[in-house]
């Protein structure tokens, strides 16, 4: 079977053209849960130094801030983007960067790096590539924090568990689990950089 391609900046420009909350991140009863169950999975109390990929419209991003020191929120879409900062105009401790992941992860080391609902919208290669993308600008010690969406989607590349599951096939020797949650919908690890 042919690998699915990996969903372009396009895609999500159209998402984001015909409904600015496509995911009901704001309203959602079970947003609200997964967003609590993520923040109580967290390994500290807080963090230096966050980037959190795929950020949205920042409500996760909100959240996460109340948990860090500085947080860099990325995202493919401007338009989400926009939403997000207005969401976030008083949270001095973030900064919002419009970027392309995995082709345009910044540069600098992280002490945590969240990937919640992200890597499914890529292909099972890209997602291999950005693995040794992010540990690279993970410090030691530093953690990696997956959040997905179980259930299969037409349009992704990649389901919830495919994603966790490549993750730990190929950063079992080099990360250990700290945290592994299963739900009826989704799924969260918490992986720590030896």
């Amino acid at each position: 079977m042919e690998e699915k391609q990996s969903l372009t900046a396009d895609y999500f420009t159209a998402v984001y053209d015909r409904n600015e909350d496509p995911w009901d991140f704001e309203t959602s009863a079970y947003e609200a849960a997964k967003y609590a169950a993520t923040i109580a999975a967290l390994p500290n109390k807080q963090e230096e130094r966050v980037l959190e990929v795929g950020c949205s419209i920042g409500v996760l991003t909100r959240i996460l801030a109340q948990r860090c020191i500085h947080l860099l929120a990325i995202d493919v879409s401007q338009k989400a983007l926009d939403i997000a900062t207005r969401r976030c105009e008083h949270v001095r401790n973030v900064t919002f960067k419009k970027a392309s992941f995995p082709k345009e992860l910044p540069t600098e080391q992280f002490n945590l790096i969240m990937i919640s609902e992200v890597a499914y919208y890529l292909s099972a290669s890209d997602w291999r590539s950005a693995i040794g993308s992010l540990y690279e600008r993970l410090v030691s010690g530093g953690h990696i924090v997956l959040v997905h969406w179980l259930p299969e989607v037409h349009d992704y590349p990649q389901t919830g568990d495919q994603v966790h599951d490549l993750f730990e096939q190929l950063m079992k020797d080099k990360m250990k689990r700290m945290f592994s949650n299963r739900a009826d919908r989704y799924r969260i690890d918490v992986w720590a950089k030896s």
